[in-house]
């Protein structure tokens, strides 16, 4: 049997039609940007995400390099974040001018640690006499980025406590965890909402992927809203009068009319990874696989949420991972490696001055981590068929 890691064909079928109908009314419409399609999109996001604002944009990565644009986040700046992540993250802090501050993650979530936060907070910057948060380069620290890595939601309490402190902005990475529930402050909130801007990526293997690249942004603030709004069309407002430097950051109508017809369909495809995701986790334990392998943590499976991990991703671990790897793709089934090196072992932070051993959490897990096959349609053959191969590994 072979078995992809995703496969997205099954999903296109099904909703082939109202796909299909919703391209035909932009075609006929003649409004290929920023038209009704759009505008639908971001209020249908406003009301799932519950958040006041959403601003549609043509990636993850612009969705966030726009909003670093618009808190004024550049040179002399630094920005708290993850190592263990896809390479935008730390890439577009450096984009903007700013320095990237990375702090080492949980092994049992992947995510940032809001203990080694507030660690490096306080053991490697210092208060300046202007009561401005510096490092030890004299780089103002700015923003705290917590990434939702693969499905499951930061530590957002304790990370907000610590950006209250020292008054830093956050900004979600949420790239891959829309729909992703937290229990915050005595409510369930969503991913994307929490902090002061948090961003998407409906890249088409994203849950909620469009046919091309497309993005989003979420914010509280009516003022910042509105600059993001100006910034993803080069700064103009009104037409051909440019306030600010921005890029060309739009969402197309297609992107949006495709992603409108998906979004109702967001919950059922969620509650199917789960589904999927907890068959993987019983089979592997009834078979005592898991004191081999190490599961996805289920950190707010008991806090009363729905959406507690939507499974992006779902990510093993174990220090055999490569010979696993290679026993899988003999047996035609498809893996990933999220992410084969720490982003302070990329060659072009290497100016950052970190070196190897800096973070080691974030390097085991770089060493360690296999992403399984999982989607909402996967068949529990497929799954069966997975889990025998992974018993017959370690056997």
């Amino acid at each position: 049997m072979r078995v992809p890691l995703l496969d997205l064909s099954e999903q296109y079928r099904a909703l082939a039609e109202p796909i299909r109908e919703a391209i035909d009314d932009v075609l006929a419409s003649h409004r290929f940007i920023l038209g009704p399609k759009g505008e639908a999109f971001e209020k249908a996001m406003c009301a799932y995400c519950k958040a006041p604002h959403a601003i549609g944009v043509s990636s993850g990565t612009d969705a966030f390099l726009a909003i670093l644009t618009a808190l004024g986040i550049g040179a002399g700046d630094a920005v708290v974040t993850t190592p263990y992540t896809f390479f935008a993250t730390g890439g577009c802090i450096a984009r903007v001018g700013a320095r990237p501050l990375f702090v080492d993650i949980d092994p049992v979530t992947y995510n940032i640690r809001a203990s080694a936060i507030r660690e490096c907070l306080e053991k490697t910057c210092r208060r300046h006499s202007s009561g401005e948060l510096k490092t030890k380069s004299g780089e103002k620290v700015r923003a705290i980025v917590p990434v939702h890595l693969f499905g499951l939601c930061c530590e957002m309490e304790a990370i907000q406590q610590i950006s209250r402190h020292y008054q830093l902005d956050v900004i979600e990475d949420a790239a891959q965890a829309i729909g992703a529930e937290y229990p915050f402050g005595g409510k369930t909130a969503k991913a994307g909402a929490l902090g002061e801007a948090g961003f998407f990526s409906f890249y088409p293997s994203k849950n909620l992927g469009a046919a091309g690249d497309a993005g989003m942004i979420l914010c509280r603030d009516d003022q910042l809203a509105k600059e993001l709004r100006i910034l993803r069309e080069h700064g103009m407002e009104p037409r051909y009068y440019h306030h600010a430097i921005g890029g060309n950051f739009r969402l197309d109508e297609i992107q949006a009319a495709i992603l409108a017809v998906k979004l109702p369909h967001l919950e059922s495809w969620a509650a199917a990874r789960r589904a999927a995701a907890d068959f993987y986790g019983t089979e592997l334990a009834r078979l005592g696989l898991t004191e081999k392998i190490g599961l996805p943590a289920g950190a707010y499976r008991d806090r009363g949420l729905t959406n507690h991990h939507i499974y992006h991703q779902y990510v093993i671990r174990t220090p055999k991972r490569d010979a696993l790897r290679e026993h899988l793709a003999r047996r035609e089934i498809e893996t990933a490696i999220y992410y084969p090196l720490g982003l302070h072992e990329q060659k072009c932070f290497a100016y950052l001055g970190y070196k190897k051993g800096d973070f080691p959490e974030t390097e085991r897990a770089a060493r360690e981590t296999l992403a399984l096959p999982i989607y909402p349609e996967i068949s529990r053959e497929a799954q069966r068929y997975v889990i025998a191969a992974i018993a017959e590994f370690f056997e």
